[in-house]
């Protein structure tokens, strides 16, 4: 067999001829999501499995082959992608690997090279996939026809109702795992949508996810809401971020996250902030407003259901953007950007003052935005209470958790201090 030890420029390439023989495996970041894309893909034929392996070995593989200054988040999907290629389940000599990669100003735009690095001594067959909108890996992208990206999109928003609806049942639900059962239906429900091209019926699938978790019965307790913000990876991945949202659910709180949809648009926005400030690339900043003002029109018809059904809608994007616009500048775009300022104060401004950001130690472009702004925002809203976590291989879980206990304590006191007034 053929060695590509030299990742410079020495790798499988991924063949048109491949989707037929081989198998995909893609690290698993968010569950309601992944699902679903899983189910697109396959779809179109290609032989996917989203991974679930999330011991500490998967933790301790990846500091084997990635250095430990290097972005926290590739080294999980790094010891991820190892661990299973380790395991004996997979022909290696037919498994691929596929990668997100947003072409933004951060290493994650550069885990396609580390993961060659990783893969060079012991997997080198491996050829590895990437999934991305700007052009990157030209001759390793995954073919991205318009019938598949519009099918993505739905799939996204899709997974972004049942997030959305689940967050907020799950904590009130009178008889425990209704809400997991009632996600598990649901996101069946839309597989079977998927497989039978019946998916674009939007405001009608839609509409049946959130009236299905409205009819989970409730207790009606009042519980503290903890928004959930920061890196993309560790904002979502139960791996990257230690089961955050679980830790909540224990500690008796309802976990409020931002939807992913969210994250895509402000990297749209990108494209059309720069046409707009800098005079770039007008023609694509063009094409990318239309799919922005599409995407947020699809988005509203969400906001609209929930509130039809008594939930808290969605965040609105314009809404997002007036308040990243109080905050900081949206010329601001690295790693998560604006974003993250405008999430925290969204949710402020939404009735959740305690909010999480979960960080990967040492990513610099989100500790300047996301750490860097709580200043800012505490001049601007006196009670809202916010705590950074880092999450890093060497990180205590034990002091992670304390750390968000003592926010979850100031939040308590905020509160009953409030009802008292």
């Amino acid at each position: 067999m053929k060695k590509f030890c030299d990742y410079t420029d020495k790798y499988p390439v991924w063949k048109k001829g491949m989707k037929k023989t081989y198998k995909i495996l893609v690290p698993n970041m968010l569950p309601h999501h992944f699902d679903l894309l899983e189910t697109a893909l396959r779809k179109q034929g290609y032989d996917i499995e989203i991974l679930s392996n999330d011991s500490r070995r998967v933790i301790d593989e990846g500091l084997k082959h990635v250095h430990n200054d290097t972005c926290y988040p590739c080294l999980c999907v790094v010891g991820q992608y190892i661990d299973a290629l380790k395991s004996g389940k997979y022909d290696v000599s037919k498994t691929a690997l596929l990668i997100t990669q947003t072409g933004g100003g951060c290493r994650a735009s550069n885990y396609l090279s580390l993961v060659r690095k990783a893969l060079a001594v012991e997997f080198p067959q491996v050829p590895i996939l990437s999934l991305n909108f700007s052009g990157l890996e030209k001759h390793n992208s995954l073919p991205m026809p318009m019938k598949l990206f519009v099918l993505l999109a739905y799939c996204i928003l899709y997974g972004d109702t049942i997030m959305w609806c689940y967050n907020q049942v799950k904590p009130y639900e009178a008889t425990e795992g209704e809400a997991d059962r009632t996600r598990e239906k649901m996101l069946e429900y839309v597989r079977r949508a998927i497989n039978e091209n019946k998916y674009k019926r939007y405001e009608e699938i839609n509409e049946n996810i959130i009236k299905s978790f409205a009819l989970v019965k409730r207790t009606g307790e009042k519980k503290i809401k903890v928004g959930i913000v920061g890196e993309i990876y560790v904002k979502y991945s139960t791996l990257g971020n230690n089961n955050l949202e679980k830790m909540l659910l224990s500690e008796g709180c309802e976990p409020v996250v931002p939807t992913l949809m969210d994250f895509i648009l402000y990297t749209v926005l990108g494209k059309v902030n720069d046409a707009r400030m800098y005079g770039t690339g007008k023609a694509t900043g063009f094409v990318y407003k239309v799919v922005y003002d599409k995407i947020r029109k699809m988005q509203k018809v969400i906001a609209e259901l929930l509130s039809k059904y008594g939930f808290n809608p969605i965040h609105d994007m314009e809404h997002l953007r007036a308040c990243a616009d109080k905050v900081i500048n949206q010329g601001v775009k690295m790693g998560e950007g604006w974003l993250i300022p405008a999430e925290m104060a969204a949710l402020y401004e939404c009735g959740v003052p305690n909010i999480v950001c979960a960080q990967p130690f040492g990513c610099l472009p989100n500790h300047i935005v996301g750490k860097g702004t709580i200043r800012t925002l505490k001049k601007m809203h006196e009670d809202i209470n916010i705590v950074a976590i880092d999450y890093d291989p060497s990180s205590s879980g034990v002091n992670q958790e304390n750390r968000i206990k003592l926010m979850l304590s100031a939040a308590r006191l905020n509160d009953r201090l409030g009802s008292a007034s």
